[in-house]
C-alpha cells in the first residue's frame, strides 16, 4: 500500500528588519531568564552577538556567550561546546546567532545538556547509534546571519566526524528551533563569497525538495515510523517554487552588491522559504554528495571564510555536483526539472536534460563558484572514496526521485570534476 499521508512542521517565525530588537521579549515569553548565546568568532567580530547580548542584559536577562563555534562543525568542536555549556549551565533557553554552524552547534548543545549520553549516541546510524532524546529540550531561538543554510527551520544538526573523514548528522524533530528570528539587517555584513556559497545552499534546498520523490510514492508508514523528510508534497512545493522565483531576481544582485538592501531582504526570504520547504520534503543527491566533499577536503581555502583550516563550505560543496545530479534525475519528472529551469531563468525556453544544468552552471560562473571538484582539490583517484561517503547518506538518497546506485554516484562525481572549462 502506498503512503497517503504527509506531515508538515515549522518553527514559529519572526521576519523583518529590526526583528532582533525584540529578542528579550521573545525569550521572556518562552520563560527564560538565563540564556546561553552560541556564536562563532567571525560573527562575533561583526558586533551583532554583542549588541544582542547587551540588549538582553539591559532587559534583565542573564547571558552567557559561547563564541568558539567551529565553522563547519566537527565532533570535536561540538564536544567542546557541550562541555562548556554543561559547566556554565543550567540555562532556560539557547540562543544561536550566526550561520548554520552556530545554529547546528546550538542544537547539539541543547540536546546534550538536557539528555543523557554522549554525542556518538545520537549520530545517525550507521555512524552513530541513532538514539532519540528522552527528555524535553530547552527553547531554542535561532537568529541566522547568513542567507542559506535553513538550519533555523530544520530538525538536522550536521557535523564532520574527523576520524572517519565524513559528514553525518543528528536528525530528530526535537532539534527544530522553537523560534526563528530572521532579520535581514544582520546579513548586510556577509562577504560576497559567503553570499554565493550560502545562496547555492538555498538554491539546492529548493531544487532538491521540489524534485524529491513524491510522498505518495513511498510505502505506507505507521505513525511511529514517520520522519521529518517525507518527500515532495503540496505544501513544501509552494515554498520551494517561491524561493526559486526570488533567487532568479536577487541572487546575482546580492553577490554583486552587498549593500543592495532589497536583494539582501529577498535572499533572506528565499532562505526562509526554502528552509520551510526542504525541512519537510527533504533533500537528496547533491546534499548526499556534499558530505564527503566537505569531509575529505585537503588544502582548499575559500575567500571570505575565517580561519586557516582547509574547508569546502557546505553550500559550495552541495552546488558542485548539482548540475550532474539534476541531469541524472531529469527522467524521473521532466516537467518539474523544466519548470525549475524557467523559474531560475524566466528568459529561457529550453527544455530537456540539459536545461536545468545549463542554468545552474551559468549562475555558478557569474557568482564565482569554483569550476567543479577539480578546483577544490579532487581528481579521478578520489571518486571511489567520494562515492563511499555519499552512499553512507541513505537517509538522503532515499528521498531521490529515482534509485541511486554507487555506479550512478560515480558518474555524478566524474561529470562534476569540471563544469565549464
Amino acid at each position: 500500500m502506498s503512503e497517503q499521508i504527509f506531515t508538515y512542521a515549522a518553527p514559529a517565525l519572526k521576519f523583518g528588519r529590526g526583528a532582533t530588537g525584540e529578542l528579550a521579549h521573545d525569550l521572556r515569553s518562552l520563560g527564560a531568564s538565563r540564556v546561553l548565546l552560541v556564536t562563532d568568532a567571525g560573527v562575533a567580530a561583526t558586533g551583532h552577538p554583542g549588541r544582542i547580548a547587551d540588549q538582553l542584559v539591559s532587559a534583565g536577562l542573564e547571558v552567557t556567550t559561547y563564541d568558539e563555534v567551529h565553522v563547519e562543525p566537527t565532533d570535536a568542536s561540538l564536544e567542546h561546546a557541550i562541555a562548556f555549556a554543561r559547566d556554565a549551565g543550567p540555562f532556560g533557553a539557547v540562543l544561536a546567532v550566526g550561520g548554520g554552524s552556530s545554529i547546528d552547534t546550538a542544537k547539539a548543545v541543547n540536546l546534550l545538556t538536557t539528555n543523557e549520553g554522549e554525542l556518538t549516541d545520537y549520530l545517525n546510524a550507521p555512524i552513530g547509534k541513532g538514539r532519540a532524546p528522552e527528555r524535553p529540550l530547552l527553547p531554542l531561538v535561532a537568529v541566522p546571519t547568513t542567507t542559506g543554510t535553513g538550519s533555523e527551520s530544520t530538525t538536522i544538526c550536521v557535523l564532520d566526524v574527523l576520524a572517519l573523514e565524513v559528514k553525518t548528522g543528528i536528525s530528530h524533530p526535537a532539534l527544530r528551533p522553537t523560534l526563528a528570528v530572521v532579520d535581514p539587517d544582520l546579513t548586510m555584513t556577509q562577504p560576497a563569497a559567503v553570499t554565493a556559497a550560502a545562496g547555492m545552499d538555498i538554491l539546492c534546498h529548493a531544487l532538491e525538495s521540489w524534485t524529491a520523490r513524491w510522498y505518495a510514492d513511498f510505502e505506507a508508514k505507521q505513525p511511529e515510523q514517520r520522519v521529518p523528510y517525507c518527500g515532495a508534497n503540496p505544501i513544501a512545493d509552494m515554498w520551494a517554487t517561491r524561493a526559486l522565483a526570488l533567487l532568479s531576481g536577487a541572487f546575482r544582485a546580492a553577490v554583486r552588491d552587498g549593500d543592495d538592501a532589497k536583494a539582501r531582504e529577498q535572499m533572506a526570504l528565499a532562505a526562509t522559504f526554502a528552509g520551510l520547504g526542504f525541512g519537510n520534503a527533504g533533500v537528496h543527491i547533491p546534499h548526499a554528495c556534499a558530505y564527503p566533499i566537505a569531509g575529505r577536503v585537503r588544502e582548499f581555502r575559500p575567500e571570505g571564510y575565517p580561519g586557516e583550516e582547509p574547508i569546502v563550505p557546505h553550500g559550495m560543496a552541495v552546488s558542485l555536483t548539482a548540475p550532474a545530479a539534476f541531469r541524472f534525475t531529469y527522467e524521473a519528472d521532466p516537467a518539474r526539472h523544466d519548470a525549475a529551469a524557467r523559474l531560475l531563468d524566466p528568459a529561457s525556453s529550453a527544455t530537456g536534460p540539459e536545461a536545468l544544468p545549463s542554468v545552474l552552471v551559468a549562475l555558478m560562473r557569474d557568482i564565482g563558484i569554483p569550476d567543479g571538484l577539480s578546483a577544490v582539490g579532487y581528481g579521478e583517484g578520489d571518486v571511489d572514496a567520494l562515492v563511499e561517503g555519499a552512499m553512507a547518506q541513505q537517509r538522503l538518497l532515499a528521498t531521490a526521485p529515482r534509485p541511486v546506485s554507487a555506479e550512478d554516484l560515480a558518474t555524478v562525481f566524474r561529470d562534476s570534476m569540471t563544469l565549464w572549462s
